[in-house]
Protein backbone atom coordinates (compact mmCIF):
# COMPACT_ATOMS: atom_id res chain seq x y z
CA UNK A 1 0.00 0.00 0.00
CA UNK A 2 0.89 3.01 -1.29
CA UNK A 3 1.30 6.86 1.44
CA UNK A 4 -0.52 10.02 -0.08
CA UNK A 5 2.34 12.07 -2.34
CA UNK A 6 4.27 8.61 -2.53
CA UNK A 7 5.40 7.64 -6.22
CA UNK A 8 3.70 4.36 -7.67
CA UNK A 9 6.09 1.21 -7.01
CA UNK A 10 7.60 3.13 -4.04
CA UNK A 11 7.48 0.66 -0.78
CA UNK A 12 5.41 1.90 1.86
CA UNK A 13 7.93 2.90 5.04
CA UNK A 14 7.84 0.46 7.63
CA UNK A 15 8.43 -3.48 7.99
CA UNK A 16 4.77 -4.45 6.85
CA UNK A 17 3.04 -7.15 9.29
CA UNK A 18 3.42 -10.66 8.55
CA UNK A 19 -0.01 -12.07 8.47
CA UNK A 20 0.94 -14.89 10.51
CA UNK A 21 1.67 -12.96 13.35
CA UNK A 22 -1.42 -11.22 13.37
CA UNK A 23 -3.28 -14.45 12.82
CA UNK A 24 -1.17 -15.58 15.72
CA UNK A 25 -2.32 -12.97 17.95
CA UNK A 26 -5.90 -13.65 17.43
CA UNK A 27 -5.26 -17.42 17.93
CA UNK A 28 -3.39 -15.97 21.98
CA UNK A 29 -6.17 -13.63 22.47
CA UNK A 30 -9.22 -16.64 22.23
CA UNK A 31 -6.88 -18.67 24.33
CA UNK A 32 -6.60 -16.03 26.63
CA UNK A 33 -10.62 -15.17 26.74
CA UNK A 34 -11.26 -18.71 27.58
CA UNK A 35 -9.08 -20.01 29.77
CA UNK A 36 -8.42 -16.75 31.74
CA UNK A 37 -12.34 -15.80 32.36
CA UNK A 38 -12.04 -19.64 33.68
CA UNK A 39 -9.43 -19.05 35.82
CA UNK A 40 -10.99 -15.92 37.38
CA UNK A 41 -14.29 -17.43 37.58
CA UNK A 42 -13.30 -20.22 39.48
CA UNK A 43 -10.69 -17.85 41.38
CA UNK A 44 -13.39 -15.15 42.14
CA UNK A 45 -15.54 -18.25 44.01
CA UNK A 46 -12.70 -19.44 46.31
CA UNK A 47 -11.84 -22.11 44.44
CA UNK A 48 -8.12 -23.28 42.86
CA UNK A 49 -7.87 -24.75 39.47
CA UNK A 50 -4.63 -24.59 37.66
CA UNK A 51 -2.22 -27.00 36.29
CA UNK A 52 -0.17 -26.98 39.40
CA UNK A 53 -1.33 -27.10 43.61
CA UNK A 54 -1.68 -23.15 44.68
CA UNK A 55 -1.64 -22.31 48.13
CA UNK A 56 -4.40 -19.52 47.47
CA UNK A 57 -6.59 -19.02 44.40
CA UNK A 58 -5.28 -15.63 44.08
CA UNK A 59 -2.70 -16.53 41.85
CA UNK A 60 -4.19 -18.51 39.29
CA UNK A 61 -7.21 -15.98 39.66
CA UNK A 62 -4.84 -12.81 38.78
CA UNK A 63 -2.93 -15.30 35.94
CA UNK A 64 -6.39 -15.35 34.52
CA UNK A 65 -7.17 -11.65 34.67
CA UNK A 66 -3.85 -11.01 33.17
CA UNK A 67 -5.29 -12.92 30.07
CA UNK A 68 -8.41 -11.66 29.86
CA UNK A 69 -7.04 -7.73 29.99
CA UNK A 70 -5.04 -8.31 27.45
CA UNK A 71 -7.25 -10.19 24.97
CA UNK A 72 -9.06 -6.86 23.77
CA UNK A 73 -5.81 -5.55 22.61
CA UNK A 74 -4.81 -8.76 20.51
CA UNK A 75 -7.86 -8.98 18.65
CA UNK A 76 -7.47 -5.31 18.04
CA UNK A 77 -4.00 -5.87 16.50
CA UNK A 78 -5.46 -6.99 13.39
CA UNK A 79 -5.52 -3.39 12.82
CA UNK A 80 -2.09 -3.11 12.47
CA UNK A 81 -0.39 -2.38 8.94
CA UNK A 82 3.66 -2.62 10.11
CA UNK A 83 6.18 -4.60 12.36
CA UNK A 84 6.52 -0.95 14.57
CA UNK A 85 2.79 -0.75 15.39
CA UNK A 86 2.85 -4.56 16.48
CA UNK A 87 5.70 -5.44 18.16
CA UNK A 88 5.31 -3.62 21.54
CA UNK A 89 2.65 -6.19 22.49
CA UNK A 90 3.41 -9.20 20.43
CA UNK A 91 7.38 -9.45 22.24
CA UNK A 92 5.86 -9.03 25.53
CA UNK A 93 3.46 -11.96 24.25
CA UNK A 94 6.28 -14.21 23.41
CA UNK A 95 7.74 -13.63 26.50
CA UNK A 96 4.87 -14.61 28.62
CA UNK A 97 4.40 -17.95 25.90
CA UNK A 98 8.29 -19.04 26.20
CA UNK A 99 8.27 -18.26 29.96
CA UNK A 100 5.14 -19.64 31.57
CA UNK A 101 6.72 -23.10 29.12
CA UNK A 102 10.23 -23.16 30.62
CA UNK A 103 8.30 -22.55 33.43
CA UNK A 104 6.08 -25.18 33.58
CA UNK A 105 8.97 -27.84 32.32
CA UNK A 106 11.32 -26.84 35.05
CA UNK A 107 8.80 -27.80 37.54
CA UNK A 108 7.12 -30.68 35.74
CA UNK A 109 7.26 -32.65 38.69
CA UNK A 110 4.76 -30.04 40.49
CA UNK A 111 2.42 -30.14 37.79
CA UNK A 112 -1.01 -32.18 37.68
CA UNK A 113 -0.04 -34.27 35.28
CA UNK A 114 3.41 -35.53 36.51
CA UNK A 115 1.84 -35.73 40.35
CA UNK A 116 -1.56 -36.55 40.00
CA UNK A 117 -4.72 -35.14 41.57
CA UNK A 118 -8.62 -34.45 40.62
CA UNK A 119 -9.34 -35.63 37.00
CA UNK A 120 -10.12 -31.78 36.52
CA UNK A 121 -6.55 -30.83 37.44
CA UNK A 122 -4.70 -33.09 35.59
CA UNK A 123 -6.70 -32.58 32.29
CA UNK A 124 -6.17 -28.71 32.46
CA UNK A 125 -2.53 -29.45 33.30
CA UNK A 126 -2.25 -31.55 29.80
CA UNK A 127 -3.60 -28.96 27.82
CA UNK A 128 -1.78 -26.29 29.76
CA UNK A 129 1.50 -27.66 28.34
CA UNK A 130 0.02 -28.77 25.05
CA UNK A 131 -1.34 -25.46 24.13
CA UNK A 132 1.89 -23.34 25.43
CA UNK A 133 4.10 -25.64 23.09
CA UNK A 134 1.72 -25.39 20.55
CA UNK A 135 1.83 -21.67 20.54
CA UNK A 136 5.24 -21.31 21.32
CA UNK A 137 6.38 -23.23 17.91
CA UNK A 138 4.14 -20.97 16.05
CA UNK A 139 5.27 -17.61 17.96
CA UNK A 140 8.84 -18.72 17.07
CA UNK A 141 7.77 -19.41 13.04
CA UNK A 142 5.97 -16.66 12.63
CA UNK A 143 8.32 -14.17 14.47
CA UNK A 144 11.62 -15.62 12.23
CA UNK A 145 8.85 -15.11 9.27
CA UNK A 146 8.45 -11.42 10.49
CA UNK A 147 11.67 -10.75 10.46
CA UNK A 148 12.55 -12.30 6.96
CA UNK A 149 9.62 -9.76 5.80
CA UNK A 150 10.94 -7.18 3.58
CA UNK A 151 11.24 -3.74 4.53
CA UNK A 152 10.24 -0.38 3.24
CA UNK A 153 11.73 3.05 4.13
CA UNK A 154 11.76 3.93 7.42
CA UNK A 155 8.84 5.22 8.63
CA UNK A 156 8.81 8.62 10.69
CA UNK A 157 7.24 9.06 14.36
CA UNK A 158 3.85 10.84 14.38
CA UNK A 159 3.34 10.89 17.48
CA UNK A 160 6.40 11.28 20.12
CA UNK A 161 5.40 10.98 23.56
CA UNK A 162 5.76 13.74 25.65
CA UNK A 163 8.80 15.00 28.10
CA UNK A 164 6.61 14.64 31.09
CA UNK A 165 5.89 10.98 30.60
CA UNK A 166 9.04 9.22 30.07
CA UNK A 167 10.08 9.29 33.75
CA UNK A 168 6.85 8.04 34.80
CA UNK A 169 6.67 5.34 32.30
CA UNK A 170 10.64 4.34 33.36
CA UNK A 171 9.72 3.99 36.90
CA UNK A 172 6.40 2.03 36.01
CA UNK A 173 8.78 -0.23 33.11
CA UNK A 174 11.26 -0.75 35.44
CA UNK A 175 9.43 -1.66 38.93
CA UNK A 176 7.26 -4.39 37.00
CA UNK A 177 10.61 -5.86 35.01
CA UNK A 178 12.84 -5.76 38.37
CA UNK A 179 9.60 -7.38 39.93
CA UNK A 180 9.38 -9.81 37.34
CA UNK A 181 13.10 -11.06 37.50
CA UNK A 182 12.99 -11.38 40.95
CA UNK A 183 10.16 -13.67 40.88
CA UNK A 184 11.15 -15.32 37.72
CA UNK A 185 14.88 -15.72 39.05
CA UNK A 186 14.98 -16.39 42.66
CA UNK A 187 11.15 -17.42 43.40
CA UNK A 188 12.24 -18.86 46.90
CA UNK A 189 13.38 -15.17 48.56
CA UNK A 190 11.18 -12.82 46.36
CA UNK A 191 8.20 -15.10 47.15
CA UNK A 192 8.02 -13.21 50.65
CA UNK A 193 7.53 -10.52 49.22
CA UNK A 194 4.05 -11.00 47.71
CA UNK A 195 1.49 -9.93 49.39
CA UNK A 196 -0.79 -13.32 49.65
CA UNK A 197 0.17 -17.17 50.52
CA UNK A 198 2.14 -18.22 47.22
CA UNK A 199 4.34 -20.85 46.68
CA UNK A 200 7.28 -21.49 44.33
CA UNK A 201 5.46 -22.35 40.84
CA UNK A 202 2.71 -19.07 41.35
CA UNK A 203 5.66 -17.02 41.90
CA UNK A 204 7.32 -17.97 38.69
CA UNK A 205 4.29 -17.67 36.61
CA UNK A 206 3.82 -14.32 37.53
CA UNK A 207 6.93 -13.13 37.53
CA UNK A 208 6.64 -14.00 33.74
CA UNK A 209 3.80 -12.11 33.43
CA UNK A 210 5.22 -9.05 35.62
CA UNK A 211 8.44 -9.48 33.32
CA UNK A 212 6.32 -9.21 29.96
CA UNK A 213 4.62 -6.08 31.70
CA UNK A 214 7.84 -4.35 32.31
CA UNK A 215 9.34 -5.36 28.68
CA UNK A 216 6.19 -3.71 27.52
CA UNK A 217 5.81 -0.25 29.16
CA UNK A 218 9.86 0.00 27.79
CA UNK A 219 8.93 -0.98 24.84
CA UNK A 220 6.73 1.13 24.34
CA UNK A 221 8.84 4.26 26.13
CA UNK A 222 11.80 2.71 23.65
CA UNK A 223 9.36 3.59 20.74
CA UNK A 224 8.43 7.15 21.38
CA UNK A 225 5.62 6.81 18.99
CA UNK A 226 2.11 7.14 20.23
CA UNK A 227 0.63 5.78 17.08
CA UNK A 228 2.97 2.52 16.92
CA UNK A 229 1.49 1.37 20.37
CA UNK A 230 -1.72 1.79 20.22
CA UNK A 231 -2.63 -1.94 20.87
CA UNK A 232 -0.03 -2.43 23.91
CA UNK A 233 -1.41 0.75 25.30
CA UNK A 234 -4.89 -0.91 24.85
CA UNK A 235 -3.65 -3.90 26.75
CA UNK A 236 -2.06 -1.65 29.75
CA UNK A 237 -5.82 -0.29 31.57
CA UNK A 238 -7.53 -3.90 30.12
CA UNK A 239 -5.04 -5.60 32.22
CA UNK A 240 -5.34 -3.25 35.15
CA UNK A 241 -8.82 -3.14 35.37
CA UNK A 242 -8.92 -6.99 35.25
CA UNK A 243 -6.21 -7.62 37.91
CA UNK A 244 -8.44 -5.14 40.49
CA UNK A 245 -11.40 -7.02 39.67
CA UNK A 246 -9.82 -10.19 41.18
CA UNK A 247 -7.55 -8.68 43.82
CA UNK A 248 -10.92 -6.88 45.22
CA UNK A 249 -12.77 -10.27 44.94
CA UNK A 250 -10.20 -11.54 47.52
CA UNK A 251 -9.01 -8.65 49.28
CA UNK A 252 -9.70 -10.58 52.42
CA UNK A 253 -6.41 -12.55 51.27
CA UNK A 254 -4.14 -9.55 50.55
CA UNK A 255 -1.90 -7.97 53.14
CA UNK A 256 -2.26 -4.36 52.14
CA UNK A 257 -0.73 -2.51 55.00
CA UNK A 258 2.47 -4.44 54.12
CA UNK A 259 5.15 -2.48 51.69
CA UNK A 260 4.31 -5.17 48.84
CA UNK A 261 0.83 -4.64 49.46
CA UNK A 262 0.90 -0.79 48.66
CA UNK A 263 3.54 -1.30 46.45
CA UNK A 264 1.14 -3.07 44.17
CA UNK A 265 -1.81 -0.77 44.17
CA UNK A 266 0.91 1.83 42.64
CA UNK A 267 1.92 -0.64 40.30
CA UNK A 268 -1.52 -1.63 39.14
CA UNK A 269 -2.73 2.18 39.19
CA UNK A 270 0.05 3.01 37.12
CA UNK A 271 -0.99 0.69 34.52
CA UNK A 272 -4.19 1.93 34.52
CA UNK A 273 -2.91 5.80 34.48
CA UNK A 274 -0.02 4.95 31.90
CA UNK A 275 -3.00 3.80 29.48
CA UNK A 276 -5.87 6.20 30.29
CA UNK A 277 -3.02 8.58 29.56
CA UNK A 278 -1.89 6.76 26.43
CA UNK A 279 -5.21 6.80 25.07
CA UNK A 280 -6.08 11.10 25.73
CA UNK A 281 -2.43 11.60 23.70
CA UNK A 282 -3.70 10.12 21.43
CA UNK A 283 -7.54 11.60 20.91
CA UNK A 284 -5.57 14.56 21.34
CA UNK A 285 -2.67 14.21 18.78
CA UNK A 286 -4.76 12.33 16.26
CA UNK A 287 -4.60 15.55 13.45
CA UNK A 288 -2.05 15.85 14.09
CA UNK A 289 -0.61 12.08 13.41
CA UNK A 290 -3.00 11.69 10.41
CA UNK A 291 -1.07 15.18 8.56
CA UNK A 292 1.92 13.92 9.21
CA UNK A 293 1.50 10.54 7.81
CA UNK A 294 0.12 12.06 4.76
CA UNK A 295 3.04 14.33 4.69
CA UNK A 296 5.06 11.24 4.40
Amino acid sequence: MTQPNQPLGTPAPGRPLAPGVALLAVAVAVVNLLVGAVLTAVALTGHVLGAWPSPDPLSPGLLGAAMLGTAPALFALGRARTWQEARTLVLPVAVVLAGLLTVSLLNAGRLYLARGGPVVSVLFSLGWLFTLGLLCVAAAICLAAQALTRSGPPAPRTAPLPGWAKPPLAVLGSSWLGIGTGLLVRPGFWADFVPWRTGRVDAQALGVWALALGVGVLGSLAEDDLDRTRPALLSLPGTALALTVVLAGRASHVHWSSGPGVGLVAMVAGLLAAGASGRLLIRGNGGQGEAMRGAG
